[in-house]
């Protein structure tokens, strides 16, 4: 059996497959452990579905290694790199966040000065040995991280490093005295990661970060990957008892990438999991986009904490946008990530006036403990709230009526948050004006501001408060439909449920691109190599040789420039390089020599893909589905509108509904504005549209 849990930041969710059917679970998440509501998710899964003998699989998408950056709970880490490389991190590019901020101060760097250390060696650009480590300076820097913990005179109170990252200059060339140090260090005790496989390119700053920053992971997600581990034996050991020729159970952790990988590769190299959420939700999106025939899509997952947007263009082959300059928490990680932008507005963002008087809605979050006012704990204003006093909530509350909300309670503590507005009604409305204007900038970013119309898209609204929020996003952003798909508030854990086993793999060469033999020769040995190493990973993932696809893709830049476009390696791929270059800056220069800075390679190994079933068209009516009392009072633009009800899960393929109007369901509510309509497709997804 596979399970797929998403766990965010107010709900965790849960997708599997029973008697055939994709269902879904929701449970309020247990930000103190989040493995505890993974763990009480299993319980009432294999229960209901009475699994006592089958073997079991889990996916897990997680938040742990993101909230663990953005708050700085990471491990205790110890960073090791080339003798006076050692302020390579806070050195940083010196780029002024605020240019003309003359208070800006930077982030302070994850490893404290106490405990960055040089090693006496030295390579040169073409990896040539200058100088080697002698035993006695391993030994020195061994030491000398095992007392980094130490303070004068604090006695017992010691605390060593709890992992250590290594980065030596140009080891991405030559990797000796890496292997060296790490040796040293790993047999002193120490967790280790090494620049030379957690990304072997160059840009010294960004591959130290990302080295760091892997490190100051390792700790927490080991914690947090063991006892999702434990949770998982433990059901699988019923199930062994029942039949003892079931498989042991099987953990994975989806990766930022939009791929999966084992929970031990996981924990080696946490870093590749800092979106592992997000990138669930784009994975579902492309998945019932292409059901619905649109291939040029832009994601809106709005969850409780955060928003996610990205774009898919099927002019490019449908493939996922990837990047790798993504900067968390002010620090660079350059390991491959779906290329998503995410802003601090959800439906638990919390909402206050700054000491102008300005109305701010984010990025703090009453998460799930407190929650939102009208969740019973909370007393300051969210998102949440404000569409509840609007009438776009309806009063039975979430998880088909399961989860109750209070609205007189709302209205209580809104009416004290309100300031000097003239009506609680207008506050509402202020803080949903605020954040969908905040969700409308992040949205420009990945389109307006790379070359792409809006216009020429179609929104896929998800997360739990997507589909409250995506009519009024489309209308200010002029896209002409919303696609609201099955499972709206469990997309994210659909789409880590069909995500492949993926691993990547990339090296820094730097050649001019040539037609001469020589070039050719040097690109396919390059790739080869990385091919090797990822076909012996993707063994111990228990995928055969030939199982394996394998994509190959070249960082291209003109002669002279400082940052590259990726291309896929295949057919024309300058010409293919002078085409993203016309996309992204407007112009491009055929006469200009070109430069192939890194090769990757990416192996996958496909998995099982559960997926909806397409529906018979009915003749029924949408009428039929409605909910009484029939209508209810929404308000709209200031105005208050009669506003009818709809369940979704009575509704058919082939229904149309008119607005205004409101369709609830277990996992999210859609709300469909005045002078809007909707018709229910063959695969049970919603396609909004404004109505001519």
């Amino acid at each position: 059996m596979r399970i797929a849990i998403d766990t965010g930041g107010t709900f965790t969710d849960c997708v599997f497959v029973r008697n055939g059917r994709l269902e879904i679970l929701k449970l309020p998440s247990t930000p103190r452990n989040p493995a505890d509501a993974i763990a009480v998710a299993l319980k009432e899964i294999l229960a209901e579905n009475n699994v006592t003998d089958s073997a079991l699989e889990l996916v897990c998408g997680t938040t742990v290694g993101t909230n663990a950056l953005l708050e700085r709970r990471g491990g205790r880490v110890a960073l090791v790199t080339t003798v006076g490389f050692e302020d390579v991190l806070e050195i940083g590019r010196q780029t002024r966040p605020r240019l003309y901020d003359l208070l800006v101060k930077k982030a302070e760097p994850l490893v404290p000065q106490s405990r960055r250390f040089g090693l006496a060696e030295r390579l040169d650009s073409a990896g040539r040995v200058l100088q080697s480590p002698s035993r006695r300076e391993i030994g020195r820097v061994v030491q000398a991280v095992r007392r980094s913990g130490a303070k004068p005179g604090a006695g017992s109170n010691w605390s060593p490093p709890e992992s250590v990252a290594v980065c030596l200059l140009f080891s991405f060339v030559n990797p000796a005295h890496e292997k060296a140090i790490a040796r040293a260090l790993s047999s002193a005790g120490f967790p280790v990661s090494v620049s030379h496989e957690i990304l072997p390119e160059y840009r010294e700053f960004e591959r130290t970060s990302t080295t760091v920053i892997n490190a100051y992971l390792v700790p927490v997600m080991s914690r947090y990957l063991g006892e999702i581990e434990r949770h998982a034996m433990a059901r699988s050991a019923q199930s062994r008892k029942a039949n003892p020729r079931t498989s042991p159970a099987r953990v994975r952790v989806m990766q930022s990438n939009g791929g999966i990988l084992s929970a031990q590769a996981a924990a080696r190299e946490p870093v590749r999991t800092i979106l592992s959420g997000p990138a669930g939700g784009v994975l579902g999106a492309q998945y019932v986009a292409g059901l619905a025939g649109f291939d040029r899509i832009i994601t809106f997952d709005m969850g409780g904490t955060s928003t996610d947007v990205a774009l898919m263009d099927g002019r490019s082959g449908g493939s996922l946008g990837t990047t790798f300059e993504t900067i968390v928490s002010d620090v660079p990680v350059a390991v491959p990530m779906l290329d998503i932008h995410t802003v601090g507005a959800g439906g638990g963002s919390l909402a206050r006036f700054d000491r102008a008087g300005a109305l701010r809605v984010g990025p703090e979050s009453a998460g799930a403990d407190p929650g939102p006012i009208c969740y019973g704990r909370g007393e300051k204003p969210t998102v949440t709230d404000a569409n509840l006093l609007l009438g776009r909530i309806p009063k039975a509350g979430l998880l088909g009526g399961a989860f109750e909300l209070d609205r007189a309670r709302t209205m209580h503590f809104m009416e004290r948050a309100r300031g000097a507005m003239r009506s609680v009604e207008q506050f509402a409305q202020g803080i949903l004006d605020v954040a969908n204007s905040v969700m409308e900038k992040a949205t420009r970013v990945i389109s307006v501001e790379r070359g792409h119309d809006p216009r020429d898209y179609t929104l896929v609204a998800f997360g739990g408060a997507g589909a409250l929020h995506a009519c009024d996003l489309a209308a200010a952003l002029e896209v002409p439909r919303v696609l609201v798909p099955c499972f709206p508030g469990a997309l994210s854990a659909l789409g880590i449920l069909r995500a492949d086993v993926t691993k990547d793999f990339s090296h820094t060469i730097r050649l001019e691109v040539r037609s001469a033999s020589e070039f050719r020769r040097k690109l396919q040995q390059e790739l080869a190599a990385l091919e090797r190493e990822g076909r012996e990973q993707m063994g111990a993932e228990g995928f055969a040789r030939d199982s394996v696809r394998i994509d190959r893709t070249l960082d291209v830049r003109y002669a002279g420039q400082s940052y590259e476009l990726a291309v896929p390696y295949a057919g024309d791929y300058v010409a293919a390089f002078y085409r993203a270059h016309e996309q992204r800056y407007g112009y491009s220069d055929p006469n200009r020599s070109c430069e192939v800075v890194n090769v990757r390679a990416r192996l996958s190994g496909k998995v099982p893909k559960p997926g909806l079933p397409k529906l018979k068209m009915q003749r029924s009516k949408a009428e039929d589905a409605m909910v009484r009392p029939k209508n209810t009072l929404a308000i709209f633009s200031g105005r208050k509108f009669p506003t009818k009800i709809y369940d979704r899960a009575k509704l058919q393929a082939g229904n149309r509904i008119s607005g205004p109007a409101i369709v609830t369901e277990y996992s999210a509510t859609t709300v469909i504005p005045p002078l809007w309509a909707g018709r229910v497709d063959p695969y049970g997804n919603i396609i909004l549209e404004p109505r001519r």
